[in-house]
């Protein structure tokens, strides 16, 4: 196809600011690429640029710029991943990709001796996750849509998606460095906790699960419930932290966020787990397992995000803005212990 992107720049998307394109170019650039007159609004983004953009009178859309950091290989992957969704399941919840004028799900912008790639995606309605009381009926359905979007990526394939992601939580052992950069010596310590059990008894297990495309980013600022009932998603998206990896990695990443308040943290992930293995069931492996790997992922949260807002004070509300909710689920982990989490987790997954 005529948008396949494949000429990868090489320095780090982690590393590199974002775009600083303004809303009047933005504008100018959906006029002259999709031939759709409006208004573009900065939205807040961390790697990207993401706009707003309202066609009066009609729909409105996402306007989505790669960091010209990012690999075009993998702004491909992540393309051809939402056109994968929509064939297999167009029923899912996820932004649909608008094609330009020539045609093309993707074109390239040069600006200031710079190319970014520019997708214009779906806008969808409702409420962003995190603004809504949590509901053990809203983590069900939360489940049950990420199962089904494993069932719609499990035949997908693309030479990008192996690539290194520190967000996977298969990498997790490479966090180590950036724990040196945890000022407070108890949190510090918590997490060497953590790290060390994972290197020790989940690092070694993981090359054998079952692996494929996972999304691995399903947190309450990347999904939409309906205004008028909280327990409906409505959008899923931020396809950014895609990758091939352990499938129940992927659940793991959804996990960390459906904590449950009170003395029984578990109870949050226990009723999003069960509804996933409704859809499509985890092997005993798999969830004895997942408590570690719900771990390895709020790990990951404190030390990326930690060491991000160090190098760009700037923008440290929003790359801390998952922090405290993982730093508080480490806490309440280290009280529960693996043994008693995987023990429950069994039971209510595989007697579903």
């Amino acid at each position: 196809m005529s948008d396949v992107l494949t000429d990868a720049p090489r320095a780090d998307a982690l590393a590199t600011p974002s775009p600083s394109l303004t809303a009047g170019r933005i504008e100018r650039i959906v006029r002259d690429e999709y031939g759709f007159e409006g208004r573009a609004r900065l939205l807040t983004s961390e790697r990207d640029q993401n706009f707003h953009f309202a066609v009066p009178g009609g729909e409105a859309l996402v306007i989505k710029v790669t960091n010209p950091a990012e690999d075009r290989l993998v702004t491909d992957f992540q393309t051809r991943a939402l056109l994968h969704i929509e064939e297999r399941d167009p029923a899912l919840p996820v932004p649909c990709l608008r094609r330009t004028l020539k045609g093309e799900a993707v074109f390239v912008l040069e600006e200031d001796g710079a190319g970014m790639v520019v997708r214009a995606l779906s806008w969808l309605e409702g409420v962003p996750l995190y603004q809504v009381e949590r509901t053990p009926r809203q983590r069900a359905a939360l489940g049950a849509a990420l199962a089904r979007m494993g069932l719609a990526l499990r035949d997908f394939r693309h030479p990008a998606a192996g690539h290194f992601l520190q967000w996977d939580i298969q990498h997790a052992a490479k966090l180590r460095p950036l724990l040196e950069h945890i000022e407070d010596p108890t949190r510090r310590a918590l997490a060497t906790e953590f790290l060390d059990r994972f290197d020790a008894e989940v690092a070694p297990v993981l090359p054998g699960l079952r692996r494929q495309i996972v999304h691995n980013d399903l947190n309450p600022f990347n999904v939409l419930v309906a205004a008028d009932d909280h327990d409906r998603v409505t959008g899923i998206f931020d396809f950014g932290d895609m990758v091939e990896t352990a499938l129940v990695n992927d659940v793991a990443v959804a996990c960390s966020y459906q904590l449950a308040p009170g003395d029984d943290p578990l109870a949050g992930v226990i009723d999003f787990a069960a509804a996933y293995c409704r859809v499509r069931p985890l092997d005993e492996t798999e969830l004895g397992l997942l408590f570690d790997l719900t771990a390895a992922r709020m790990l990951t949260t404190v030390a990326v995000t930690n060491w991000r807002a160090l190098r760009y004070p700037e923008n440290r509300a929003y790359i801390l803005r998952n922090s405290p909710s993982a730093w508080d689920g480490l806490q309440r982990f280290a009280v529960i212990g693996p043994e008693r989490a995987r023990a429950r987790l069994v039971a209510a997954c595989l007697g579903n």
